[in-house]
């Protein structure tokens, strides 16, 4: 593909479908979570041919499910992981860049406290050594903090307890969202791409190396071929399935962690800023207030249960809850205060004897006798990195009169989202534009323009200028006409759970808006996507179960 010849980023399935058929790939992607978006970025900004399936909706597995937060990883430290702790370092600021809106600088307190993880010299040595490798500079770099500072950081921390703290530089993201600009900008450069889409078997030629895929449709029902010259499983936690099916399978194989997250109102956990605290049982996670919510997670246990619904246990708030009223003595948080949850799967690499915590997060390329090149582990911050070793994979089985066709790797400068934000700076000017249009259209909450700006960026816009096309005398449910308008416009929804959980973060971060909206967006999307009766019952069923795994704390795993 010449430089410069980039289509428009848009997602629309119908003619994603049609060229699908059509066309011999250079590469075929199976997996729509951030590892897959990041591989079909980096191979179509290169000048190859690229298609990528994902059978549920983009980024429902995993990419959903994390923290949310670009980070380098300090714990890895611990674990003497210090190539993934330089890698993530470095990535971070890079996202970062690509883009501001969503990769959003945030600062972390860490509390020393008596008998903690971390005492207060290895504290020191440590955050100073993370800045050495990220190469932190200026104002973001660690400082130490005593008691008193660290107490007016953060008021609601345990007084007799804290000795002092650790006060760094992260980022924090919605993962999803982060997944589908992606996924967008792949698109743009002439990546072909489709939801709802299953890999169900491989076909093999004469000397057993796949030469094609047959898929099934979910949306119709069809059923086709994907012909490629190389095939990439980025599959998450489906990963050794896939190889299962291909019989490449070996001594090799996944290691299934579940993490879990609570979700409080801001007033049951009104932390002032970002936190990464100590767990009873040694282990740290995260309190991270974010809008009109603060969550908390993440738990670390092995699993063994369905992949295709994972939930949150009792056991699992309770985890959570018992290290928060520890940290924060005078909240004592309940269950009964949690507004949402999200629970998800975190693909690693087995290692005989070791706790879910000392696993590694680096990524690992399996490839099998058939060309299958799976990739496996890793960690969101690192999915540039990741999708250029794949790529590097892929063009070492070319001839090399093929390979010099192909650029070198560039997402390290390519924005995600066209028109661009280029720095944090800018995104402060452009929220604070957001705000002053949102009030010229009768809406005086902060919140929204935050929530716009750091949702979809420069297209805020765009929904708001639709804004103005309906008639709802309410002025919010005109808003969420037009994000819904936009999703389906530009991002291949398919669903009420696409687009209430992956494409807005509503059922984990505003969950009361969806109860609230539901009906309207039930009848703008049965307009959209041509929903009859039948269809829209369903919809109503998966988005109810949906709401209320969500929502429950079961007593087993399913």
């Amino acid at each position: 593909m010449a430089k410069g010849n980039i289509k428009f980023s848009v997602l629309n399935r119908k003619k994603q479908v049609e060229e699908l058929q059509i066309q011999k790939f250079d590469l075929a992607i199976i997996g729509g979570g951030v590892t897959g978006a990041g591989i079909a970025l980096d191979a179509a900004s290169r000048g190859l041919k690229v298609c990528l399936i994902e059978k549920n909706d983009f980024a429902s597995g995993t990419s959903s499910k994390s923290t949310k937060l670009i980070h380098g990883g300090l714990r890895y430290l611990k674990q003497f992981e210090v190539g993934l702790v330089r890698e993530s370092g470095s990535e971070r600021a890079i996202v970062h860049k690509l883009a501001p809106h969503l990769v959003l600088p945030e600062k972390m307190l860490l509390p020393l406290i008596k008998n903690g993880t971390y005492g207060k010299l290895m504290t020191s040595i440590g955050l100073m050594v993370y800045d050495f490798l990220a190469n932190v500079k200026g104002k973001d770099k660690r400082k130490m903090l005593n008691k008193k500072k660290t107490l007016e950081k953060e008021p609601l921390l345990n007084k007799d307890t804290v000795l002092g703290s650790g006060f760094y530089a992260e980022y924090r993201t919605d993962d999803a969202r982060l997944t589908i600009e992606i996924l967008k900008k792949a698109a743009s450069y002439g990546a072909n791409i489709i939801n709802y889409c299953e890999m169900e078997s491989f076909n093999y030629n004469e000397k057993s190396k796949i030469e094609s895929l047959n898929c099934i449709d979910y949306n119709s029902g069809d059923t086709f071929k994907i012909k490629a010259i190389n095939y990439v499983s980025a599959a998450g936690p489906w990963v050794d399935k896939l190889r299962i099916k291909d019989k490449s399978k070996n001594n090799k194989s996944l290691h299934l962690t579940k993490g879990v997250h609570i979700v409080f109102p801001s007033e049951k956990l009104p932390i002032k800023q970002s936190i990464y605290f100590d767990v009873p049982d040694g282990r740290m996670i995260f309190a991270i207030p974010r809008g009109r919510v603060t969550y908390v997670g993440t738990t670390d246990t092995n699993y063994y249960s369905s992949l295709e619904r994972v939930v949150t246990t009792k056991n699992d708030a309770d985890y959570i809850l018992k290290a928060i009223n520890a940290t924060f003595p005078t909240i004592n948080v309940t269950i009964k205060d949690i507004e949402s949850n999200w629970a998800g799967l975190r693909p690693l690499i087995h290692e005989n004897g070791k706790d879910p915590s000392e696993l590694s997060r680096k990524d690992e390329i399996f490839i099998s006798d058939s060309g299958l090149i799976s990739i496996a582990g890793g960690k969101l911050t690192g999915y540039r990195k990741m999708a250029h070793r794949v790529i590097n994979a892929v063009t070492k089985t070319m001839k090399k009169e093929r390979q010099i066709k192909f650029e070198k790797s560039k997402t390290k400068t390519i924005h995600l989202i066209t028109p661009s934000l280029n720095s944090s700076k800018e995104v402060i000017q452009y929220q604070n534009e957001i705000t002053h249009k949102l009030k010229n259209i009768g809406i005086n909450t902060s919140y929204e323009a935050w929530y716009l700006c750091t949702t979809y960026g420069k297209h805020s816009d765009t929904i708001i200028l639709k804004s103005k096309d309906f008639e709802n005398k309410n002025v919010l449910e005109r808003l969420i006409r037009a994000e819904l308008w936009y999703c389906t416009e530009y991002e291949m929804i398919n669903s009420l759970t696409d687009f209430f959980v992956r494409r807005t973060g509503r059922l984990y971060f505003n969950i009361s808006s969806v109860t609230k909206y539901l009906e309207i967006v039930v009848e703008d999307c049965s307009s959209y996507l041509k929903w009859d009766a039948e269809k829209i019952k369903i919809e109503r069923e998966k988005l109810n179960l949906i709401l209320q795994d969500a929502t429950t704390y079961y007593t087993q795993e399913f």
